[in-house]
């Protein structure tokens, strides 16, 4: 039987033997520690602590601001040295709790809950949210809501996104095949919530003893099932994993749920496993730090709020002055222009390129070749939707399905005239997503 997969896709270089085989390493930060208020789709958290407060590795230091919000929790003990604004990836500067790090990493007491069996669904939730759980595949919405369907008696099927599609990346990877209890057991739960649903764990093909490991972990669970997708980029993107996993579709004026499916990335699975049996709140997470420019590649496991130039030095430092640093990967990740940055919840990977492959090739006219729409996923037709966007046709781009693209980049990196499709497209969806809003 052929592997399950989506319509489109490619094949970048994966780049991902550069560190799948070194096992995650425990690294300490340094002295400042930084947790901007805004590490979630949603409202900012608001800070409970105060210039001088002491605070404990587990002290929440800024609660929910709302509904869709996160609280975030001090992941070392020390003193709040301030709020002030400070620069994240984005470039943008942002409300942050600097706490310095007296090094001790003395912990608040921590509440147990009851045991799994005896806690409500409502009970589970309340404690993810407690937890400050988002997804940490890059999205950063608040994952008690995200389990937390109007219907939650019409969901089918819970989806562990196991794929990691995107190239240098091997954060996923090596939590399944070192903590795949961990893994499975956030499953479990994520399942325990709706009264009708299966568990999938969908792995790409070229991580095949990961899955061997899973399927010996759930061979005798009748609710969850390893499933096999095709090793093809962006097969982790949630529209692209549920058809390839239940043959439904959705489309961006759509949740998973309305197609009976929820979606979770592998860390933010663990992070649930965790506050549910353990009561401790999102503090860590596995970062990759990857790119031909890094002496030795690593997974590191990080306290969040530490700085990504810690992360770079331990790594050995660079080879050679990287042409482009990237926060994540290079299909989906951003360039960044200053290592001086938090690691936050949704911080996956630092991938650092000794080559800047997009900067040294120059657009040219477009030859009507049409890879473009035989690697996009959507179906769309991408060029057109660029015509539109350089033209200032904002109902011609939405008569063509603009606000369908999922942004993945598969269009850019096949186009042999080297237009910059996807940044065309992306631009005018923001500024139709703000009018929207408006």
């Amino acid at each position: 039987m052929a592997n399950l997969t989506f319509s489109g896709g490619i094949h970048p270089y994966e780049g991902k033997e550069l560190s799948k085989d070194k096992p995650i390493k425990t690294i300490l930060p340094g002295n400042e520690l930084v947790y901007p208020v805004s590490q979630h789709i949603g409202a900012p958290a608001k800070p409970i602590v105060n210039k001088g407060d002491h605070v404990l590795v587990g002290t929440k230091i800024a609660e929910a601001g709302g509904f869709v919000s996160a609280p975030i929790y001090s992941t070392v003990s020390g003193t709040v040295k301030g709020i002030e604004k400070r620069r994240v990836v984005t470039g943008a500067m942002i409300d942050s709790i600097i706490v310095e790090n007296d090094g001790l990493y003395e912990e608040v007491e921590w509440v147990r809950p009851k045991p799994l069996d005896e806690l409500t669904v409502e009970e589970k939730i309340a404690l993810i949210r407690e937890a400050g759980v988002v997804g940490m595949g890059g999205a950063g919405f608040p994952t008690a809501v995200k389990l937390a369907p109007k219907e939650p008696d019409k969901i089918d099927y819970v989806i562990a996104n196991c794929s990691e599609c995107e190239p240098y990346l091997t954060s996923d990877y090596r939590r399944m095949i070192e903590e795949p209890e961990l893994l499975v057991g956030g499953l479990r739960i994520a399942v325990s919530l709706f009264p009708h649903a299966r568990g999938i764990l969908a792995v790409e093909d070229n991580k095949k003893d990961a899955a061997a490991i899973l399927q010996k972990i759930v061979a005798d669970d009748p609710l969850i099932d390893v499933k096999i997708v095709q090793t093809k980029y962006p097969e982790g993107a949630e529209r692209m994993l549920i058809y390839a996993c239940t043959g439904r579709q959705i489309n961006s004026s759509m949740l998973p749920a309305d197609a009976g499916c929820i979606v979770d990335n592998v860390d933010t699975l663990c992070a649930v496993n965790r506050a549910v049996t353990e009561g401790r709140p999102l503090m860590e997470r596995i970062v990759t730090i990857t790119g031909d420019a890094i002496t030795d590649p690593c997974n590191y496991k990080v306290r969040i709020g530490m700085n990504y130039r810690d992360l770079i030095e331990d790594a050995g430092g660079f080879v050679t002055e990287p042409a482009k640093i990237i926060s994540g990967g290079p299909m989906m990740g951003f360039a960044i222009f200053d290592l001086d940055v938090p690691t936050t919840k949704t911080a996956s990977a630092i991938t650092c390129l000794t080559k800047d492959a997009v900067a040294e090739l120059e657009p040219s006219a477009c030859i009507n070749c049409a890879k473009c729409v035989e690697v996009c996923p959507e179906r769309l037709i991408p060029k057109n939707l660029a015509d539109a966007v350089e033209n200032g046709q904002e109902e011609r781009f939405l008569a063509e399905y603009g606000m369908e693209c999922c942004e993945c980049g598969c269009c850019s990196y096949i186009c042999p005239a080297r237009r910059q499709l996807t940044q065309l497209i992306k631009g005018m969806r923001k500024i139709q997503l703000a009018k929207r809003r408006k």
